[in-house]
């Protein structure tokens, strides 16, 4: 049968429900239940591939292709364990299915509607991924907030799969936020009240508020939700607004909630080992020497636009015992010349995926700059066609050579499409997403970095690839092609001969980074960084 856990959210967007599921997550598994988690978008996009991150931020990448909202990324980082489709749903898939079910003459004449068509098919979802998983418990994060008007028939889905599988079966949290009102120094209530009252008229009654604030939760105010509500006190949390999302597991688990969960759902109830979670928020708590890299992309006013890339650094500077400073660097600046000299300050570079023309020549002119004055450079997907971009020129001494995505009529497109791309003109269709095998070629940093690795499986995101009628003269020139495909036709990382340490990656690392487990390349670029000086600053480079 299995046990469902579903969070919805009330009072305000980006309360935090994403890492409050993947904590939830984290504190099962911790205590050795099967555990599988999935997030329920109500949006009607399909997918976020085509959104502008500034909508929702990243887009996160699963290892079978799905392009996903950013809390699948919270969900792996926080769980460690890989998602797949399943995870991911929308109300663009399910309106999708419905209508193509419609147009066969699935549904015999019948006349289509949000009850039952719609919650038939998000309910048939929720059970999927529990199925696929093989878990015993699912977590599902039903996006938006309480009231959205396209979130309906999510929580109407939801409050039907109480009765079909039972009371003892299915645990509702509502995560809502407590405003603070400083003219009288107040934490207010009533906005939680009402987004609870609005749940309630759905026909669902949380078993557990966790209420998000910028300040402390006193107990009188703790009561009076709980009395309010019609839920215990005791499953009234507190959750403060922390400096590190790590930190959040252990607050709740410190409030009680693993033991709250396992009552609920007549869970055998089972000691969490956390040890090694408290450990790491403690490393992440100490002072440490700073490693200062930077990021340069063209949606840096978002940070979450880049999350898993600062993720990443986080993790591997920990494990260097180092903290992360990240200078955020717009490419478009450097294009008009500005913010050259604050690249000039980091003891690293790195440059994320993207797509489109803009800022594209103010990440070349990063590569430049790394390139000319040996500063570590990681370069991600479209940083590595930047990468390989900026060698070329540099080779043939000319301006011309460019990527074909970014300049069609270029006379020399070290970067371009496959030939069985051209001419399919739907987004993502040209695109290879998801884990691929790359086969690491033996003496190079990429190799040394993966630990002598074979063949290694990682992330793709993207629609154009390294062209291979300029490998030979680049290669002569200093270019190491350090992983390619299993069949040797592309090319997968790139890093340059003389160098300390410039790789570009043709995939997404930083999608498989964990807090406990950084990625290799990430570990071995934050470890050319901190040996690198920042300008004004003696000591030496140590390869």
């Amino acid at each position: 049968m299995g046990k469902y856990i579903f969070v919805t959210g009330g009072v305000i967007s980006s309360v935090g429900k994403g890492v409050v599921v993947a904590s939830i997550g984290r504190l099962l598994k911790s205590r050795g239940h099967a555990i599988t988690l999935q997030k329920l978008d109500p949006y009607l996009n399909v997918d976020p591939g085509t959104m502008s991150p500034y909508q929702h931020g990243e887009v996160f990448v699963t290892e079978d292709g799905e392009e996903t909202d950013l809390d699948l990324g919270h969900y792996e980082r926080f769980t460690d364990i890989n998602l797949t489709s399943a995870s991911s749903v929308t109300s663009g898939q399910i309106y999708r299915t419905i209508i193509a079910k419609e147009r066969r003459g699935d549904f015999l004449g019948g006349t289509i509607q949000v009850v039952p068509h719609v919650t038939n098919e998000i309910k048939r979802r929720i059970y999927e991924v529990r199925e696929k998983a093989n878990a015993d418990i699912v977590v599902a994060e039903v996006g938006g907030t309480v009231g959205d008007i396209e979130g309906q028939p999510f929580l109407e889905a939801i409050r039907q799969l109480r009765n079909e599988v039972g009371r003892d079966n299915v645990l509702y949290i509502h995560v809502t936020f407590l405003p603070f009102l400083s003219t009288t120094g107040e934490i207010k209530t009533k906005p939680t009240q009402h987004s609870v009252k609005e749940l309630r008229s759905m026909g669902i009654q949380p078993d557990v508020i966790i209420c998000r604030s910028d300040h402390p939760v006193p107990d009188e105010v703790r009561a009076k939700i709980a009395l309010f509500c019609d839920v215990e006190e005791r499953a009234v949390i507190p959750l403060p607004t922390v400096p590190n999302i790590y930190e959040v597991p252990l607050i709740l688990e410190e409030w009680g909630l693993g033991r709250i969960i396992e009552e609920k759902l007549n869970l055998p109830p089972r000691s969490p080992d956390l040890a090694d979670w408290c450990e790491l928020v403690e490393r992440m708590k100490k002072p440490k020497e700073k490693v200062v890299i930077a990021l340069v992309g063209k949606y840096v006013k978002l940070h979450d636009s880049y999350i898993s890339v600062r993720e990443a650094l986080r993790h591997s500077a920990l494990y260097h015992d180092r903290d992360v400073e990240i200078v955020w660097i717009d490419a478009e600046d450097l294009e008009r010349g500005q913010n050259e000299d604050l690249l000039l300050k980091v003891n690293g570079i790195v440059v994320p995926g993207g797509f489109g023309t803009r800022g594209f020549e103010g990440k070349v002119k990063a590569a430049s700059i790394a390139r000319r004055y040996k500063i570590p450079y990681l370069g991600l997907c479209l940083g590595m066609q930047a990468m390989v971009v900026e060698f070329a020129r540099y080779v043939l001494d000319s301006t011309e050579p460019n990527s074909r995505e970014v300049a069609p009529e270029t006379p020399h497109p070290v970067i371009d499409l496959l030939p069985e791309q051209r001419g399919i003109e739907e987004l993502g269709g040209t695109m290879r997403l998801g884990a691929y095998p790359c086969r690491l070629i033996e003496g190079t940093k990429a190799s040394r970095a993966y630990g002598g690795k074979a063949i290694v499986f990682e992330r793709h995101r993207h629609r154009f690839e390294f062209n291979n009628k300029y490998r030979k003269v680049l290669e002569e020139a200093g270019l190491v092609v350090s992983g390619v495909s299993p069949d040797g036709r592309l090319v997968e990382i790139v890093e340059l001969r003389d160098h300390p340490w410039m790789v570009g990656t043709q995939f997404h690392p930083e999608f498989s980074s964990r807090p406990n487990r950084p990625h290799p390349l990430f570990l071995e670029f934050i470890r050319a960084a901190k040996q690198t000086p920042r300008e004004g600053e003696q000591c030496s480079f140590l390869s």
